[in-house]
């Protein structure tokens, strides 16, 4: 049940974005679940691979790469899934961070704050 809620406060934050990043478009709520199973599995997989590969530039820009890597996966994202557009690095950058920040006030509303502790 909690990792339901955590996919619908995800899509949620995803249909949130368009309103305030220019560059992201979402179709509807269908693409909306359908991209937070594909960021979800992105993060799971291939984001420790890239953290791994990319740790000198990482360590060396004292952890900042990390948002390069996320703003990245975020815009793979949108060529993976249609309906979902990202139409630069930009646009990928901040909605990514927005997107980290919506999904993490929402589920500290739900949860009270103790989602990371309990996945």
């Amino acid at each position: 049940m909690r990792l339901l809620l955590i996919w619908l406060i995800n899509a949620i934050a995803l249909l949130i974005l368009p309103y305030i990043v220019s560059g992201i478009q979402l179709k509807g709520i269908g693409t909306a679940l359908i991209v937070a199973i594909v960021l979800g599995l992105i993060n799971a997989f291939l984001r420790p691979l890239l953290v791994v590969l990319t740790l000198p530039v990482t360590v060396l820009s004292l952890g900042l790469f990390i948002f390069v890597i996320n703003a990245l996966l975020f815009w793979f994202a949108s060529h993976v899934v249609k309906g979902f557009e990202v139409s630069g690095f930009w646009a990928a950058l901040f909605g990514s961070l927005l997107y980290s920040l919506i999904s993490w006030i929402l589920s500290a509303l739900v949860f009270g704050g103790d989602r990371a502790t309990s996945v």
